[in-house]
């Protein structure tokens, strides 16, 4: 019963986390890791399963709507393929506890980038800035 109550619970969290632009990887990652005692790199892969087809979709969709560039996107590929490869050999090198630690440091690092904008957004007269 515990388990099913911190599953639903996750699921909120996620879905929350997506409605305010974050995906819901993080939190599917926390809840695998923190709730059920999973090892990172396992969690890490099992969010894999549930990103790739939504990014699929994501890029078909976009590209139908003409919100691909795709000669910056040609450009970009090699880059990622890179980093794809480095986050690979990373996962391999590392233990499974310092890439929790590296994953607990970057998601506070984003929170601490969003809660500067949020106050940087309240100094300046509550008018959000573009993004660029």
């Amino acid at each position: 019963m515990w388990e099913l109550i911190l599953s639903f619970l996750a699921a909120a969290v996620s879905a929350f986390a997506g409605s305010l632009g974050m995906g819901g990887g993080g939190p599917l990652i926390l809840y695998l890791t923190a709730a059920l005692g999973m090892e990172q790199r396992r969690a890490q892969g099992i969010n894999l399963v549930f990103f790739l087809p939504t990014a699929l979709i994501a890029l078909l969709l976009h590209r139908k709507n003409g919100l691909i560039d795709g000669k910056i996107a040609l450009l970009c590929l090699p880059f990622g393929l890179v980093g794809i490869a480095g986050g690979i050999w990373l996962s391999r090198v590392l233990t499974s506890a310092l890439l929790g630690k590296l994953f607990a440091g970057l998601l506070v690092l984003l929170a601490a980038k969003d809660l500067w904008g949020l106050w940087q957004e309240k100094k300046s007269g509550g008018s959000p800035s573009p993004k660029r």
